[in-house]
Order: C-alpha cells, then structure tokens, then sequence
C-alpha cells in the first residue's frame, strides 16, 4: 500500500531538488551567471556579456533584469515561458529590432524597459498582448517613425519615454487611448509639428516634455500645438520649455506668426522636365521646383519614403538617362551607316 506513495513522495523530491540546482547553476553566488533573489522571485543578468537569453531561467520569476549585455537580437521565443513577468529590463544592449509576438506571453507585465538600445523601428503590434502596461521605456534610441496604432491596446500606460531618438512625425491619433497616461517625454527629436488633436485624449497627463525639437513655427501646423500649451499652461510641466528654431516660445506664436502651409512631406525636388540644362546650373537651382514624392520614386526606383533622393544621387541618375540616350543614338546612327554602305554595294 505504501509503494506507490513513497515512489510519488521520492519523486516529488528529486524533482524539487533538480530544479534547485537547475536555479543554482543559473544564479551561484561564486560566480553563476546570474543573481537571484527567490524570496522576491527575481533574477538580475546585468553586466555579464550575455549575446543570448539564458534558457534556465525560472519560469515563476516576476523581475528579469537585462541590463547592459550584448543582445543584439531577440529569439522570437526568448520570453514565451516567462509569463508571471511584471517587470522587464532591457536597458543598455545593441538591440536593432524586435522579433513580432516576442512580448506576446508577457501578460502581466506592468514594467518594459528598452533603454539605451539601437532600434531604428518597432514592429506593427508589438505592444498589442501587454495590456496591463503601466511604465513604457523607449529613450535613447534611433527610432524615426512609429507604427499606426502601436500604442492603442496599452489603455492602462501611465509613463511613456520617446526622448532622445529621432523621430520626425508623429502619426495622427499615435497617443488617443492613453487616457490614462500622466507622463509623456518627447523631448530631443525632430519634431516640427505634432497633428491636430494629438494630445486631446490625455486627460491625465501632469508632465510632457517637448524640448529640444526643431517645431517649425512658421507653418500654421504648429498652432494646434501652440494653442493647447497656452490652455494647459500652469497645470502641464514642462511644456512652456517648447522653443522654436529661431528660439521663440512655441506658446506665444499667433496666426500671423504661422501664416504659411507646411510643405507637404510627400513632396521634393526636381529638374523641370524637357529641357537641356547644364549640369552645374541643375545643381545649383534644383531646389526650386516641386514635383511629388512618387515620381522619384518611379524615376529612380527610390523605394523608402522617409528618405528622400540627394542633389547627387538625381544628378547621377540623369548623367546616366543621358549616357544611354546618347547610346542609342549612336548604335541608330552606326546601323543606319551599315545599310547605306550596303545598299552602294
């Protein structure tokens, strides 16, 4: 009677004792690879070298910290058997970019930390399973642009940090269904203007940080913006620190500061077509005249829509249009030749 009991008991045990020194060999105080608090079921990796996710990390643990390793890319898989994670940090790697669905599992996650990092761009969706998100952490890194609704399933985010990256537009309704956000940095990009209505959905934001953008005050884009820092004056901070190019106070400019239409971000330069223009003359004029982003884009092939073709890479596109046109012109004239001199023959 008592067999299979005690089989069950000795197998409970060993069990037991297997993942404890699965733990150990993850988290030795003489020198394992990382440092355990099991009380507080929490796991610090900071500072060891790492270029991979260790795979033995306990899968009861709430607070993994990253920090300052050498990741340069995610498994899309690093953190599915990581589920009761409310706390991870990311801070101080070579991140680049991040696998889609690589958050997925992390449904209890109220603290994401991708700090210091080099990512130029984030997934459509990746956001989208970390609904109980309280603290986003993006700063000093290269993004230019975000995706359509990357934030839209993040209803519970009170702080989210985009300083210091390289971000030239905003897309229109990025922040509407923050409305609980209270802290919003979006200082030290390059901005110009943000679109209408862009900050009506925070109903709880106390601290916005716009400092250090290049906002382009003599276009008339930038009076919504202007607008909403002279009604949120004094309950708002930080947003008074908002500076145009030429240092005047975003918040004191009025419609005759910003009489003019933004150039459209769609639009470019080029050389007006049917004429023959010298070369250095196309150089040094080119800059005045308009054409649609998209005809660039056919001419030369051109396929990134945020970066649009240099003075040179047009004129060495034009050089070579012209190369070929006077090929052709030459092989009609050599064949033309060819069947004259036959035809005396």
């Amino acid at each position: 009677m008592m067999g299979p009991v005690l089989a069950a008991c000795l197998l409970i045990i060993l069990s037991t004792a297997w993942i404890s020194q699965a733990n150990e060999a993850l988290c030795k105080k003489d020198g394992g690879v990382c440092s355990c608090n099991n009380n507080k079921n929490s796991v610090d990796c900071s500072y060891k070298k790492l270029t991979a996710i260790p795979s033995n990390i306990p899968a009861d643990t709430k607070k993994l910290v990253l920090n300052y390793n050498k990741l340069s890319k995610l498994s899309p898989t690093a953190f599915h058997s990581l589920s009761k994670l409310t706390y991870l940090s990311l801070t101080g790697n070579k991140l680049q970019t991040l696998p889609p669905g690589v958050f997925d599992h992390l449904v209890a996650l109220g603290t994401l930390n991708l700090n210091n990092n080099q990512l130029e761009s984030l997934p459509q969706g990746i956001f989208d399973k970390l609904t109980k998100l309280s603290i986003l952490q993006l700063n000093s890194n290269k993004l230019h642009s975000l995706p359509e609704g990357v934030f839209d399933k993040l209803a519970e985010l009170k702080t989210l940090d985009l300083q210091y990256n390289q971000l030239e537009r905003l897309p229109n309704g990025v922040f509407d269904k923050l409305t609980q956000l209270g802290t919003l940095y979006l200082d030290d990009n390059q901005l110009r203007s943000v679109p209408k209505e862009a900050f009506d959905n925070l109903q709880n934001i106390k601290d916005l940080r716009l400092e250090e953008n290049p906002w382009d005050c003599s276009c008339n884009d930038i009076l919504y913006l202007s607008k909403w820092i002279r009604e949120k004056e004094g309950t708002v901070n930080g947003i008074e620190s908002a500076t145009c190019v030429d240092n005047k106070a975003v918040l004191e400019i009025t419609e005759k500061d910003a009489a003019s239409d933004c150039v459209s971000p769609n639009t470019t330069t080029a050389i007006p077509i049917g004429t023959m223009t010298p070369a250095s003359v196309i150089y040094d004029d080119i800059h005045e005249i308009k054409v649609p982003q998209e005809n660039f884009q056919k001419f030369l092939g051109y396929q990134e829509p945020d970066h649009l073709p240099t003075q040179p890479q047009c004129l060495m596109s034009i050089s070579g249009y012209l190369g070929l046109m006077m090929s052709l012109m030459l092989t009609s004239a050599a064949i033309l030749y060819v069947i004259h001199f036959l035809k005396k023959a």
